[in-house]
């Protein structure tokens, strides 16, 4: 049974080029267009907060995965996501490639682990069969089990 735990709250005015706000105001910034693609400094855009926010709610699934098999992953590990933004004819889309570093777990270990926490992870969860993610393992690329529908 399906049990709502928390709602998050943001606004954007302007596009691209303007600001959001959270609700609570924790998030309180400027958006601005990719500086690569001709942008300004010093602001951010919608991957990089998608990049955030999946890394760190991915970070969490390894911490919960690993809690239920009685291990402890190292404070050092890191999950580092980079989301890609493509033009496909005249529509818009994301991909994502997340690189999970369990520092000195066993790299057969660290693949289940990764495995396991890419089908609790909300974003995911929430990703699964509309947008490309890769996983991979300090670097190499990890094999995928079939997804859980």
């Amino acid at each position: 049974m399906k049990k709502n735990l928390y709602t998050a709250e943001a606004s954007a005015t302007g596009g691209r080029s303007g600001h959001v706000r959270s609700s609570d105001s924790v998030i309180d910034m400027d958006m601005s267009v990719p500086e690569g693609l001709g942008g300004k400094k010093g602001a951010t855009n919608p991957e990089q907060l998608f990049a955030a926010g999946y890394a760190s709610c991915f970070q969490q699934a390894l911490i919960v995965i690993a809690g239920r098999e009685n291990l402890k992953l190292s404070p050092e590990s890191t999950v580092q996501c980079a989301v890609t933004l493509f033009q496909d004819g005249e529509s818009y889309g994301l991909s994502a490639v997340l690189d999970v570093d369990l520092k000195d777990m066993d790299q057969q270990q660290a693949f289940g682990l990764v495995n396991k926490a890419h089908q609790i992870c909300p974003y995911s969860v929430g990703t699964r069969g509309n947008m490309e993610v890769e996983l991979k393992v300090a670097g190499q690329a990890a094999p995928v089990a079939a997804d859980k529908e």
